[in-house]
């Protein structure tokens, strides 16, 4: 008696959705590790590029088993390649005891002026927070904060405060010096001379418009271009503040190339969302508020927490100013 034996024949629809995930992958890390910033749509797409690429290798190693080879090992060697540049967001760089002046720098979204003014002035004092950026500061916000006490913790300020989302401002335990570092753009960004007991800093309170409206994204990489690059001559700089973009954009990749360091990439808390506040899964939730500090700096802690009527998270950022 002779048996043939008869190979279970595969599913064409399974490997035609599995082709497609392969494109839809191919193309979205290729704009990634290409650094091309592209419309609205990709730059939403770059955003969610740590949900991407688990996806990605998830979906790989399913048709490495299903035996679709060609699909598997690329979507699974390009997904090893994403993780690369990913995964270290979540693990602490090796630095050395910082030796200097420490400073505690918070920054908020405001969300046009509606957070609660009483909540994020209890959180700058519990957690001693030497200099507050604020993004979408009002003149409503401004009387809120003044009557929480904000002379009191932090008397010195250099605020641009507009009604709606685009103002802008800086509260400092230290006195301030009005600085102009950025040129016009949509929105305000309050810059300013910190004047510490050591050497001075410089902060930027950076807000550029989303890329994501409906006119386009050229008004957010002109702005996030001209956010001032380190000074290696004078006073030492940190930008800090609603991006509207994460580490996986071409912008703020940028930005990190001439200089800066994310401070919670620094210490493995890269991956931390802050928009929206509450998380859940639509919209998914993203990094796009940021403590950018000149590489000299020396990054302690970072800790991003909720503000009462704010969707974004504040990030305060503990670091050490050497002595130059």
């Amino acid at each position: 008696m002779v048996t043939t034996e008869v190979k279970p024949r595969k599913n064409g629809f399974a490997t035609f959705l599995l082709v497609v995930c392969a494109m839809l992958f191919v193309a979205a890390a290729m704009v990634r590790l290409l650094g091309i910033d592209g419309n609205r749509y990709m730059i939403a797409a770059t955003s969610l590029i740590p949900y991407i690429t688990a996806a990605g290798l998830l979906i790989g190693l399913f048709a490495l088993f299903r035996r679709r080879w060609v699909v598997g090992l690329t979507m699974t060697l390009v997904a090893v390649v994403l993780v690369a540049n990913v995964a270290p967001r979540a693990f602490p760089d090796a630095r050395p005891n910082g030796v200097g002046q420490q400073v505690r720098l918070m920054t908020s979204n405001l969300l046009t002026g509606i957070a609660d003014a009483e909540a994020l002035l209890r959180e700058v004092r519990v957690r001693g927070v030497d200099v507050l950026a604020m993004q979408e500061l009002t003149p409503e916000m401004v009387r809120d904060l003044q009557r929480a006490g904000l002379d009191q913790v932090l008397p010195h300020r250099v605020f641009l405060d507009e009604p709606g989302g685009s103002g802008s401002g800086i509260a400092s335990r230290y006195p301030l010096t009005q600085r102009n570092l950025t040129p016009p753009g949509t929105l305000q960004q309050a810059a300013a001379l910190v004047d510490l007991p050591g050497k001075d800093i410089e902060v930027v309170s950076v807000h550029p418009l989303p890329p994501v409206v409906t006119e386009g994204p050229e008004a957010w990489q002109r702005e996030l271009a001209g956010l001032p690059a380190p000074d290696s001559t004078g006073a030492i700089r940190v930008l800090a503040g609603d991006f509207n973009a994460t580490l996986d954009h071409v912008g703020l990749t940028r930005l990190l190339n001439k200089g800066y360091v994310d401070a919670a990439d620094q210490v493995g808390k890269g991956l931390i969302h802050t928009w929206p506040s509450k998380g859940g899964i639509w919209p998914p939730p993203v990094t796009i508020d940021h403590v950018l500090v000149d590489s000299k700096i020396l990054v302690d802690t970072v800790d991003v927490f909720d503000v009462p009527g704010s969707d974004h998270r504040a990030v305060v950022t503990q670091f050490v100013v050497p002595r130059l």
